[in-house]
C-alpha cells in the first residue's frame, strides 16, 4: 500500500524545518563571533589571552558577583617621555584597581609594545619588573600582529586583589642601540588579565626614541713618506748674552767736588822793621812753601812789593849803622 503523498510531503517538510533550524543557529553563532572579534581592538585581540597563560599563585576563588570590571592604568608615568636607544631604561608604573564589590584572584599586569612604522623584534627590547629581590627580566612574545606582549609570571601577578584596593607594578623598558632606524616612537599599552574574566585593556602612552651620537670613524691613514734630511751647516757662533747689568747704561760718575777756593788774603801792609832786625835769609831746603792763593798777577805784585820793602829796609839799616857814633 503506497504512502499518501501528503504524508510524504509532511515528513519532508519536518526534515527541512530541522535542517533550517540548525543552519540558522550556526549562522547566528558565526555572526556573533565575528561581531565580537570586530568589536575588540584589532591590535591586541588574537583569539587568545593577551598576556599568555596566567601565572596561578593561589587557588581560584569561588565565583563572586562583581559590579563591573577591574581596570588598569598608568601609575606616576607621564605621556611623551623619551627612551634613548642604547641608553638607560625608562620606568613605567602600572596600577590595577578593583572597585567591583568582590575580590579577584591572580590578577596579572602586562605591557603591549607597538611600533607604528613597522614590526618589533624581541631582541631590540628589554623589559624588567621590580621585585623584592631586585629587577627581574620579563619574557616577550608576539601575538597574531606586530605587537609584542610581556609574558605573565608570578612577578607580574598579584595573588588576590581585594575590593577597593589596587595592585601596583613597576616595569622598566630599554631599547637596544641596534634597533632599526624606523623605530622613532614606541607605543606602550596596558593589559590586565584574571582567570575566568575577559582581559581589560587600559590606555597607551607614546615614548619617543632618541639616538645617541655615533663616534666619528677615523679617517684611513697612509704611511707618511720619510722627509729628506736637510743639509746641515755649521751653526754660527752666537754671541754670548751679556749680563743684564752690562746692558744697562752705566751712570756717569758724580763729579768730584771741587776744592773750595780759599778766600783771597788781604794785601799785606809793610810792617815796620825794627832797627835790630837782621836781613831775611833764604828758608832752608825742605821747608814747606806757603800755599799760593789768588791769581798769578797778584802774587807778582806782592813779590815785587816785598822786594822793594826789603831793599828799603836794608838801606835804612846800613845808614843807621853808619850814623851811629863809633865807640
Amino acid at each position: 500500500m503506497r504512502t499518501p503523498v501528503i504524508t510524504r510531503f509532511a515528513k519532508n517538510d519536518r526534515a527541512l524545518s530541522g535542517r533550517r533550524r540548525i543552519a540558522v543557529l550556526a549562522a547566528t553563532t558565526v555572526l556573533a563571533g565575528g561581531i565580537q572579534f570586530l568589536a575588540t581592538d584589532s591590535a591586541w585581540a588574537c583569539g587568545e589571552e593577551v598576556g599568555g597563560t596566567t601565572a596561578v599563585t593561589a587557588p581560584a576563588a569561588p565565583t563572586a558577583k562583581h559590579d563591573g570590571n577591574y581596570s588598569i592604568d598608568f601609575h606616576m608615568t607621564p605621556d611623551g617621555q623619551t627612551i634613548t636607544a642604547g641608553g638607560a631604561k625608562v620606568e613605567i608604573g602600572v596600577g590595577v584597581t578593583n572597585f567591583t564589590g568582590a575580590p579577584y584572584q591572580n590578577v596579572s599586569a602586562a605591557l603591549a609594545l607597538f611600533n607604528p612604522k613597522g614590526g618589533l623584534r624581541s631582541e631590540d627590547l628589554t623589559v624588567e619588573v621590580a621585585t623584592a629581590g631586585g629587577w627581574k627580566p620579563v619574557g616577550l612574545r608576539h601575538g597574531c600582529d606586530p605587537t609584542l606582549f610581556t609574558v605573565n609570571s608570578p612577578a607580574t601577578t598579584t595573588a588576590r586583589l581585594e575590593n577597593g584596593r589596587a595592585a601596583n607594578f613597576m616595569f622598566r623598558v630599554g631599547i637596544s642601540a641596534k634597533a632599526p632606524k624606523d623605530l622613532a616612537d614606541l607605543q606602550v599599552g596596558l593589559v590586565a588579565a584574571a582567570p575566568g574574566f575577559p582581559d581589560e585593556i587600559g590606555e597607551s602612552h607614546t615614548f619617543h626614541v632618541a639616538r645617541t651620537a655615533e663616534p666619528a670613524k677615523p679617517a684611513p691613514t697612509t704611511p707618511a713618506k720619510p722627509a729628506k734630511p736637510a743639509p746641515t751647516t755649521p751653526a754660527k757662533e752666537t754671541k754670548k748674552a751679556e749680563p743684564a747689568a752690562d746692558k744697562t747704561p752705566a751712570k756717569a760718575p758724580a763729579k768730584a767736588a771741587e776744592p773750595a777756593k780759599a778766600p783771597a788774603a788781604a794785601p799785606a801792609t809793610p810792617a815796620e822793621i825794627p832797627a835790630t832786625t837782621t836781613p831775611a835769609t833764604t828758608a832752608p831746603a825742605g821747608t814747606p812753601e806757603l800755599a799760593h792763593t789768588g791769581a798769578s798777577s797778584t802774587n807778582t805784585f806782592l813779590a815785587l812789593s816785598s822786594a822793594v820793602l826789603l831793599a828799603l829796609g836794608a838801606g835804612a839799616l846800613i845808614a843807621v849803622r853808619r850814623l851811629r857814633p863809633q865807640r
